[in-house]
């Protein structure tokens, strides 16, 4: 399959690694000339504008932030779309603002499909999980594609446009308050009656045959086995807005959300006070698996 990939960032460099293994032509481009070039590694054809890639690809997959720098790339590949071309949005865009984008590249006769992708940087050799909307018979043209990009079983058709995007979303407000839970059993822990505890150990038991092992639990125990020094390490939390989004969505619903709520405004106070040691675990857990920078102290 013939595809350009427009964002390479570290998501985006691991989907077209990931395509050009698989045996697919990936035509690539970044505003960074360096990303561009460093794809060339994987056999990525790089392209140095985007009327170059689009003078090759009749399917494009975009990896860039989410909000209006979507909108803005879409506007610079307008003069060059045709009928019948494929573009996949597979950031963390906002659902509402897919079905909008959706609509209007309809009109013109060229699909949309919303990929939520989530696996972070261990996706690259492991496989993402894909959330795929948009029209049906689109996404069954694409399987070869998705196929190479997912892990075992990590893809599934959806639902109409906006509805891969929506549901990334949700997972991300999931991914929320696990990650609190998590850090905050590891704090008392840390700080409770029995003093001097082996985490890194705890973690491991934990990982094999209780009730609550994962892939969290896993990169904890990593996290752990570091030996971090919580004395130095900033406790402030970033996000992106799928967690806010998430929230809005459940007061809209009428559905109660109560663990997205505290981690939110955990999240929040972390940022003004410098956190504490959940936090701090947090931020590192965040590091681990999507590669987010710590913030500064």
């Amino acid at each position: 399959m013939n595809i350009g990939c427009i964002g390479l960032g570290k998501m985006g460099e691991a989907l077209a690694y990931r395509a050009c293994m698989a045996g697919h032509t990936v035509w690539a481009f970044d505003e960074d000339e360096k990303k561009t070039k460093a794809v060339m590694q994987h056999g990525a054809k790089p392209c140095n504008s985007i009327e170059q890639l689009m003078a090759e690809c009749s399917i494009i997959w975009l990896m860039v932030p989410a909000g209006k720098i979507v909108d803005d790339v879409l506007h610079q590949l307008y003069p060059y779309l045709e009928d019948g071309m494929t573009i996949v949005d597979g950031g963390n865009s906002n659902y509402k603002d897919t079905i909008r984008r959706s609509e209007e590249l309809e009109s013109i006769n060229v699909n949309f499909i919303d990929c939520g992708t989530s696996g972070g940087v261990s996706g690259r050799e492991k496989g993402f999980s894909l959330m795929i909307g948009g029209k049906e018979e689109v996404y069954k043209s694409l399987i070869g594609l998705f196929h190479a990009f997912a892990a075992p079983n990590g893809f599934c058709y959806i639902g109409p446009s906006g509805s891969g995007h929506y549901v990334k979303m949700v997972h991300n407000g999931v991914e929320y308050a696990l990650l609190q839970s998590y850090a905050e059993g590891m704090h008392l822990l840390h700080d409770g009656y029995f003093k001097d505890l082996n985490l890194t150990e705890i973690a491991q038991v934990w990982q094999n045959g209780s009730a609550i092992r994962s892939w969290i639990g896993e990169l904890l125990q990593e996290v752990l086995a570091a030996k971090p020094d919580f004395e130095n390490i900033p406790g402030g939390i970033g996000e992106n807005s799928t967690g806010a989004w998430t929230q809005e969505e459940g007061k809209e619903r009428n559905v109660k959300t109560p663990m997205l709520d505290e981690a939110l405004a955990i999240r929040s106070w972390s940022r003004e006070t410098g956190g504490n040691i959940s936090t701090k675990l947090v931020a590192l857990l965040r590091k681990r698996f999507g590669g987010h920078q710590l913030l500064e102290k």
